[in-house]
C-alpha cells in the first residue's frame, strides 16, 4: 500500500473543484449508502435540473450552499486499497485567498483546476505561487469542463502550453497535466472515451500511485521543543516531534539558541523506552545534564543550523489592513513566538508575470519579500533548507488574527545589514552612517528603541535628509565617524567632501559622530585632543569620553512611539 497522500483542491471560482471530488468520492464508491441517498434528494432542489450535484458532499456549510461556492476549507478522509487520502477543497473567490492559503500548508500535492473555456487566468496563476511558497513540490493540472468545449484536443494543447510556461517560470518540481470533466466523469476515476487522444491515466489512478517523496533531505537532526515536560524532581525531558534526522541515546547533541553540548540519555515515545527515534515521531528526550532549553528552543545535531534575529521572507499578505513598513506583529516561528518589526518592503511580485515591483506597502492577497526584525534571536533558517525552521506567521498584536504566511529566504547576518545601511562612499573611502537612526520611546513595553528606515547610501553631491522624527541637524555640518576614520563635510544639505578623519580641517561649522550625537569641540585645537582621546580610549575610560565630548540632546530627541521594538 502506497503511503498517505495529502493534497488541495483549488482554482478558481466555479472551476468545479467540490464537484471534482465529490464525483471522485462517489465513482469510486467511498461514501455510504444514507449519504448517497441524501446526496440524490439534496441534488432535486439544486441547480443541476435535478442531475447529481457532487459538489453537496462537500459544501457542507448553509452559507456555501446558497452562494454555490466554496468558501471554507473542507477536509475529507478517504481509504482505497492502494492508498489512504486526506483532501483539503479550498475556495476560489479572491476574498478567501487565507483559506487557500491553509489549506496548501499541510499538503504534499496541489490539483489546480483550469476552465477549459477560459484557461490560465490571474487566479490560477496565483495560487499555483502560492502553493509553491507554501513548499507543494508535486502539481495536477486538471483542465475541467471538456465536455463544454467539445473535448477539442486542440483547445487542450493551448491550455497546456501555458501551464508548462507557468511550472517553469515557478520551477515546480512535478507537473501532470489531465483534460477532464467533473461534472460529466471523463477521466475521473476511469479513462474517458470522450477524450481518446488523451493516452495517459484518469486522475484517481495517478493520486493512488503518484510518488510524492521529495528529492530533497534536510541536513541531520533537528527537533524544535514544544514543551518541558518535569513529572518529578528526577526528570526533566524535552517534548516535540523530529523534523529531520535520527537521534540515538549516547548522541551528542546541540542546543540552540544557548549553543550548549549534553549527551542523549533517553527517549521515550507514548510511554516507551526507546534506543533510537527518527523524522516524524513525537518523542521526550531527556539529556544527561541541565541545560538552558526551554519551548521555542532548537536540539540539533550535525546540522549548521544558526540563530538570527533578522532575515528576509517572502510572504502572502492576508489582512484587510495595508501592510506598511516599520509595523510591528507577533511572529511564528518554529515553536516560538517573538514580537517582530516589518523593517522593508523590498518588492511585491506581480502574480501574472513573476516580475518585481517597487513598493511601500502590501494590500490584501498580494505577495511580496520583506525584511523581518525579532525583539530577539530566534533559532531560524532558510525554508529550502530546513523547512519547519523557516515558515512563518505574522500575528496581529491587537486582534490575534493571522495578518501573513510566508518563508524564510535569507538569514541577514549583522554585518550584512550595517554595511548596507546608509554608508557614505566616494573614491574608495566608505563609512558607516547612523545619523538617520530614529530613537523611539516605545510606550508599549516601556523602553528606549532604535530603527533604522532606510538603507541608502551616500556620495559626493547627495542631498542628504536633515530632519527626522527624532533629529535635525543644521543644514552645514561636519560628521566625524571615529570607527572607520572617515570625515563627512555636509554644506547646505549636500555633501561637499568625504576624506580621511587624519586630513580633516577644522572651519567652525558644527560637529557630530557617526550617530548624530553633537561632539563639544569648537576650534582646530579642540579637535586634535577629542581625536586624540579617542585613539586611546578603552572600556573603562569610554564613558568619561562621551560625558566629556559627546552631548546627545543637542541634535537629537527620543521621540514617543506606541509599537516600536529594538532591531
Amino acid at each position: 500500500m502506497n503511503g498517505l497522500l495529502k493534497f488541495i483542491t483549488c482554482g478558481s471560482v466555479d472551476d468545479g473543484k467540490s464537484t471534482l471530488i465529490g464525483h471522485i468520492l462517489y465513482d469510486a464508491k467511498l461514501i455510504y449508502a444514507d449519504q448517497e441517498k441524501a446526496l440524490e434528494l439534496d441534488s432535486k432542489v439544486g441547480s443541476r435540473e435535478g442531475a447529481i450535484d457532487y459538489s453537496l458532499l462537500l459544501d457542507g456549510l448553509i452559507a456555501e450552499r446558497e452562494q454555490g461556492i466554496t468558501i471554507d476549507v473542507a477536509y475529507r478522509y478517504f481509504t482505497t486499497n492502494k492508498r489512504s487520502f486526506i483532501v483539503a477543497d479550498t475556495p476560489g473567490h479572491e476574498e478567501y485567498t487565507r483559506n487557500m492559503a491553509v489549506g496548501a500548508s499541510f499538503a504534499d500535492l496541489s490539483i489546480i483546476l483550469v476552465d477549459a473555456k477560459q484557461g490560465v487566468l490571474v487566479q490560477t496563476k496565483r495560487h499555483a505561487r502560492i502553493c509553491a511558497l507554501m513548499g507543494i513540490k508535486h502539481f495536477v493540472f486538471a483542465v475541467n469542463k471538456m465536455d463544454l468545449i467539445k473535448y477539442d484536443q486542440l483547445r487542450f494543447e493551448n491550455i497546456a502550453n501555458e501551464i508548462k510556461k507557468l511550472a517553469a517560470e515557478l520551477t515546480l518540481e512535478s507537473i501532470k497535466i489531465i483534460p477532464l470533466s467533473a461534472t460529466e466523469g471523463d477521466n475521473l476515476t476511469t479513462k474517458s472515451d470522450n477524450i481518446p487522444w488523451y493516452d495517459g491515466e484518469p486522475l484517481f489512478t495517478y493520486l493512488e500511485n503518484v510518488d510524492v517523496t521529495s528529492t530533497f533531505v534536510e541536513d541531520g537532526f533537528y527537533m524544535p521543543v514544544q514543551r518541558v515536560c518535569r513529572p518529578n524532581h528526577t526528570f526533566r525531558g524535552f517534548q516535540g516531534q523530529i523534523e529531520s534526522g535520527i537521534v540515538s541515546v549516547g548522541d551528542e547533541i546541540i542546543t540552540l539558541p544557548s549553543n550548549e553540548r549534553a549527551v542523549v540519555k533517553s527517549i521515550h515515545i507514548t510511554d516507551k523506552n526507546v534506543d533510537i527515534a527518527k523524522k516524524g515521531q513525537p518523542v521526550t528526550v531527556q539529556l544527561n545534564k541541565e541545560v538552558d532549553v526551554s519551548r521555542g528552543c532548537v536540539l540539533t545535531k550535525n546540522t549548521n543550523i544558526e540563530t538570527s534575529k533578522l532575515f528576509a521572507v517572502t510572504i502572502l499578505w492576508m489582512d484587510d489592513s495595508e501592510l506598511t513598513e516599520g509595523k510591528d506583529y507577533f511572529v511564528k516561528l518554529g515553536t516560538k513566538m517573538l514580537p517582530g518589526v516589518v523593517t522593508e518592503i523590498k518588492y511585491k511580485i506581480d502574480v501574472n508575470t513573476g516580475d518585481h515591483i517597487p513598493a511601500k506597502l502590501l494590500k490584501k492577497n498580494e505577495i511580496a519579500v520583506c525584511n523581518i526584525s525579532l525583539s530577539e534571536n530566534i533559532v531560524v533558517d532558510k525554508f529550502n533548507s530546513h523547512k519547519t525552521l523557516g515558515e512563518l506567521i505574522l500575528i496581529d498584536r491587537i486582534t490575534n488574527m493571522t495578518s501573513a504566511c510566508g518563508v524564510v529566504e535569507d538569514i541577514i547576518k549583522k554585518s550584512d545589514s550595517t554595511n548596507k545601511q546608509d554608508t557614505f562612499q566616494f573614491n574608495g573611502l566608505s563609512a558607516r552612517g547612523d545619523v538617520f537612526e530614529e530613537f523611539y520611546y516605545n510606550l508599549d513595553i516601556l523602553t528606549i528603541s532604535k530603527y533604522k528606515p532606510v538603507q541608502n547610501s551616500y556620495t559626493v553631491g547627495d542631498e542628504i535628509p536633515i530632519k527626522g522624527d527624532s533629529y535635525e541637524y543644521p543644514e552645514s555640518f561636519d560628521i566625524l565617524i571615529l570607527r572607520d576614520k572617515i570625515a563627512i563635510n555636509i554644506r547646505n544639505k549636500k555633501i561637499s567632501e568625504i576624506k580621511l578623519i587624519d586630513d580633516y580641517i577644522y572651519t567652525g561649522f558644527p560637529i557630530t559622530n557617526g550617530r548624530g550625537f553633537a561632539v563639544n569641540a569648537y576650534s582646530q585645537e579642540e579637535v586634535d585632543v577629542f581625536l586624540n582621546e579617542h585613539n586611546e580610549v578603552n572600556e573603562k575610560s569610554e564613558v568619561n569620553f562621551f560625558d566629556k565630548w559627546i552631548s546627545f540632546e543637542k541634535y537629537r530627541k527620543i521621540a514617543f512611539n506606541n509599537n516600536f521594538y529594538v532591531i
